[in-house]
């Protein structure tokens, strides 16, 4: 069968670890060229790429803080001059400071507003004009279900989501003329590092507004980005795909 992202060159930002790993995967099974952006890469990454490399795959990566918007502009332009295009671009790395917004301090609001969502308009600004030159691509933004319905005590997170639903929906219009699909992933309640530091009533919270009574897995949300950016979704732009088994439908 063939591959439906064979050759395709894909930008993953926050590929390290988790959701950002499982969509890389993902991508490489569907034979896609993978540059993976993190600012910290966790201690199993090199073996990881190995084995990638072992099996036929063909990844890159970089350190790079999105934040820095010259130096990822600078690191984008460098993989598309050697890479000879960009095809795909999913924005998934984020932090969370979470505090009511009576504990929250300044500090914790601009970080987590500077990694969210600045990191993302960072990465569209470098690679939308490439993908708007060859007429075509997808962008694909991590926004999640705290972005739609709000959650106390994430006030910093929410907003960085929300405003990534209202960048995805923004560019997505700016861009349709030219062959460039925009759009969001809402993820519910995933199974990551960071939600493995919730206490075990934080987890019964989640469970009990969950039809489906489970936590989904990164793998699931990867196949979600892989439709999305292959061209079985062409006709999908500008929309917010809730993956959360059912905790705002």
């Amino acid at each position: 069968m063939e591959k439906i992202l064979k050759e395709k060159i894909a930008v993953v930002t926050g590929g390290g670890r988790g959701i950002g790993r499982a969509i890389a995967n993902d991508f490489l099974k569907e034979g896609a060229i993978v540059v993976v952006l993190d600012k910290i890469f966790p201690q199993d990454f090199d073996e990881y790429v190995k084995n990638v490399k072992s099996n036929g795959g063909k990844i890159l990566f970089k350190e790079l803080d999105i934040t820095n918007f010259e130096e990822t502009k600078k690191t984008c332009e460098d993989f598309a001059k050697e890479l000879g295009r960009i095809d795909i671009l999913v924005n998934n790395a984020g932090i969370t400071r979470d505090k009511l917004i009576m504990r929250m301090s300044e500090e914790d609001w601009d970080l987590v507003l500077k990694v969210n969502l600045k990191g993302a308009f960072n990465t569209i600004k470098a690679i939308a004009p490439i993908m708007a030159k060859q007429r075509y691509g997808k962008i694909v933004n991590m926004s999640s279900v705290v972005g739609v319905i709000g959650n106390a005590g994430q006030s910093n997170y929410a907003a960085s989501k929300a405003g990534l639903i209202g960048l995805s929906k923004s560019v997505a219009k700016e861009f349709a003329g030219r062959n460039i699909n925009v759009n969001c992933i809402a993820p519910g309640y995933v199974e990551t590092d960071m939600t493995a530091a919730l206490t075990e009533e934080q987890r019964n919270a989640f469970l009990n507004v969950i039809p489906l009574k489970r936590a989904t897995n990164p793998d699931e949300i990867g196949g979600v980005v892989t439709f999305l950016v292959s061209e079985k979704a062409s006709y999908i732009t500008g929309q917010v795909i809730n993956v959360d088994g059912g905790m705002i439908m």
